[in-house]
Order: C-alpha cells, then structure tokens, then sequence
C-alpha cells in the first residue's frame, strides 16, 4: 500500500473545511484510489500546515495515473490551486501496521 501524504499551506484558512469537503467527495471517486483522510493540525506546532490529504493507493505506479486523472486535476484546479500558498508531496509504502 502507498500512503501519498499532501501538505497544505491556505492563503485563507478559513476555507480549510470548504476544500477538506471537496476532497472528501471527490477524490474517492478516482478509480485507483483506495481511501482517503484529511487532516487539520491538532496541536499548535502543526500549524505551520492547515491541511494534510492522506491519499491510499496500492501500488506506487498508481500514483501518476491518479495525479493525471480528470478528477483528480479538476480537484486541484477548481479547489486547491487558487487557494493554497504552499504545497508538499510525499510518498510512502506502508509495509507495517499495527491494530489496536
């Protein structure tokens, strides 16, 4: 499984719910993607981001067919774009997990 972790710095953060929204709605919509979380800072030392999208895919060859997807640019282009100041992309194989 790969976990592609977004970070986001808002111009206005007062549109944080209005754009976790979006991506709620349209992101799982995506064929590849298999889940998806989105994350405000829950601590002050967070606050450097206003936003984290936790995309899951199977396979890092999903990645790129995700990132071109229409959904997924008309996401990006329509929600995130205009509004974000900052943004940063990780990707990251999750091998391990634990249940609790």
């Amino acid at each position: 499984m790969i976990e592609r972790f977004v970070f986001v710095k808002l111009k206005d953060r007062s549109l944080r719910e209005t754009i976790a929204a979006a991506a709620l709605e349209l992101l799982p919509t995506v064929p590849v993607v298999r889940g998806i979380h989105v994350g405000t800072p829950a601590d002050e030392g967070a606050e450097v981001w206003d936003l984290v999208l936790v995309v899951q895919l199977d396979r890092i060859e999903d990645v790129p067919i995700y990132a071109d997807h229409p959904i997924h640019r008309g996401f990006v282009d329509e929600h995130l774009a205009p509004h974000a100041e900052i943004k940063k992309a990780w990707n990251f194989s999750m091998t391990l997990s634990a249940m609790m």
